[in-house]
């Protein structure tokens, strides 16, 4: 049976129409961050069965699926996978991205776009204020009344920060930054790798009141690196983790204030079933504190999205546009600040008022897919037989360049075909993976492919505990490229990440981001209201 189509104008027609709908790109992270449309999520045909029933929680949720490889239409595959693990609903974009394209579709480069689009959006309408990188450092070379709070994962700011910068992930800002600068002169910078965050944070102070003078760093760490100015590696200044009742107060106001202006809506403990539970309508529901406290207890069936992060990478979180989140924290500061801005982007975002028993602490995620049976091997084992064994890595592939079984070769799952053109024969073909859930799945698909290679008599097996247990059982690793069945395009690499990024590409990149507000508006799908 074909499967059902939809047109890139009922695409339209449905965003426009704040329909439920997911947009789904098969493609790997690479190849969907060079060009999609604005609304689509990026769902890699090689790990659904991992990613899908968490990420769209509803079975009967409106599914539109587009991606090639190398000539391969991905959607048959895709659609058939979705079907065995129960969604109903599933189609194909009529004439996949070329059809969207040509019906007159925006496409958008990078990842997180719609969080990036509105972060521009937002400074090209309420003109967030900003400073240079040459401004910011002669204010700390001159010791200046002035504090610079870095807004990203503190992970982020670990790698690179501005010296003497303080880690205070997006959420955390209005609720810390009276505590962290109580002397309302004193400046507050805030910055992040790019622009999305800096402008973000610097708004949040603003729309809560905050009395201080608020900057963003003008282009954060690529411009002060385009400046020619040097950053710091390994720190680790945090925040003050208690903040006095007066000024958590002051804080907790100011957020419901602005969450109430952002136009977000409030739900009990009492009423969250009945959102839950609702027909045909999706619910997320994220805990927006420090991945710390969520870890130390939270309420049962809310994910840890900590709220900073969740603006940034919204489509990532909710790939089900149309959907509704519903947020909670334990202050009344982090959940409004973060649904004031999920409103702005167009979301139906509710907060979680009057939330108790924060004491759970088992796992919030949707159970995983029962897997295939098959036939696995201990790492003690598969290390005797290394010499008979190819052994092929599915991934992350970064983590195959930093640290691999010896001799493994490393292949992305979907593309598993034009793998073995490249691996040599054997007897014994073992596949790993970081935690070898993948590579339960993929077992069958390569035992499949073997056969029709007319290597019936290879064996397949599956490295139990993937490449984790290798390394906890003292095994050996090596590391590098060196053999790549398919190109390692799994991850797309950030203009912005880590130290050693061309020039040019990071200028290329804030070039990027300069034009999204124009794009935007070409696009037409947005939705978004900024306050």
């Amino acid at each position: 049976m074909s499967l059902p189509e939809l047109t890139p104008a009922d695409v339209r027609r449905a965003l426009l129409a704040r329909e439920e709908i997911a947009l789904l790109d098969l493609r790997e992270e690479d190849p969907f961050a060079q060009s999609h449309p604005l609304w689509a999520a990026n769902l890699p045909l090689s790990g659904i069965e991992l990613q899908a029933w968490r990420r769209i929680p509803r079975r009967d949720t409106l599914i539109v699926l587009y991606g090639s490889h190398d000539g391969e239409d991905l959607v048959p595959r895709g659609a058939a996978v979705l079907a065995t693990l129960g969604y109903t609903r599933v189609h194909a974009l009529a004439g996949g991205l070329d059809g969207w394209i040509a019906a007159g579709g925006e496409v958008f480069r990078d990842v997180n776009v719609p969080s990036k689009a509105f972060g521009e959006l937002v400074e090209h309408e309420r003109h967030t204020p900003s400073l240079p990188a040459e401004q910011v450092q002669a204010l700390i070379a001159a010791g200046a009344n002035a504090v610079v709070v870095d807004a990203r994962r503190f992970d982020e700011y670990q790698t690179m920060s501005i010296p003497g910068a303080t880690s205070v992930p997006g959420a955390e800002l209005v609720l810390r930054a009276r505590e962290l600068a109580p002397d309302p002169a004193t400046t507050i910078v805030v910055n992040c790798a790019g622009r999305t965050r800096s402008i973000i944070g610097t708004q949040s102070l603003v729309n809560a009141g905050v009395p201080n003078p608020v900057a963003a760093l003008r282009n954060g760490t690529i411009g002060w690196l385009l400046a020619g100015q040097v950053l710091d590696h390994g720190a680790a200044r945090r925040a003050p983790a208690q903040v006095a009742p007066a000024r958590l107060a002051q804080a907790r106001s100011a957020a419901a204030d602005t969450a109430r202006r952002a136009g977000v809506r409030r739900t009990t403990l009492a009423a969250l079933a009945g959102l839950r539970d609702a027909p045909g309508r999706t619910l997320y529901a994220f805990d927006v504190r420090t991945p710390e406290e969520y870890a130390a207890g939270h309420l049962p069936g809310f994910a840890s999205a900590p709220g900073g992060q969740l603006v940034q990478e919204t489509d990532h979180s909710v790939p089900v546009r149309g959907a509704r989140i519903v947020l909670a924290d334990d202050d009344g500061v982090r959940a409004n600040m973060t649904a004031s801005w999920l409103a702005q982007m167009g979301w139906e975002v509710y907060v979680l008022d009057g939330a108790n028993g924060f004491d759970d602490t088992g796992p919030a995620l949707s159970p995983l897919p029962p897997a295939p049976a098959g036939e696995s091997i201990a790492p003690a084992q598969l290390a005797e037989a290394l010499a008979t064994s190819v052994v092929v890595d599915l991934g992350p592939g970064q983590a195959h360049v930093r640290a691999h079984i010896p001799g493994a070769w490393f292949a992305v799952r979907a593309q598993l075909r034009q793998a073995l053109e490249r691996l040599p024969a054997a007897p014994q073909y073992v596949l790993a993976s970081a935690d070898g859930a993948l590579c339960r799945h993929a077992a069958p698909e390569l035992r499949a492919l073997l056969d029709a290679r007319g290597q019936a008599a290879a064996r397949v097996r599956v490295l139990a505990g993937g490449t984790a247990a290798w390394v906890a059982a003292g095994l050996p690793t090596e590391a590098g490229e060196a053999r790549l069945a398919t190109p390692r395009s799994d991850r797309y690499r950030r203009p912005y990440e880590g130290t050693d990024a061309p020039r040019a590409a990071m200028q290329g990149y804030l070039d990027w981001e300069f034009g999204l507000v124009a794009q935007l508006a070409r696009d037409g799908t947005h939705l978004f209201q900024v306050l």
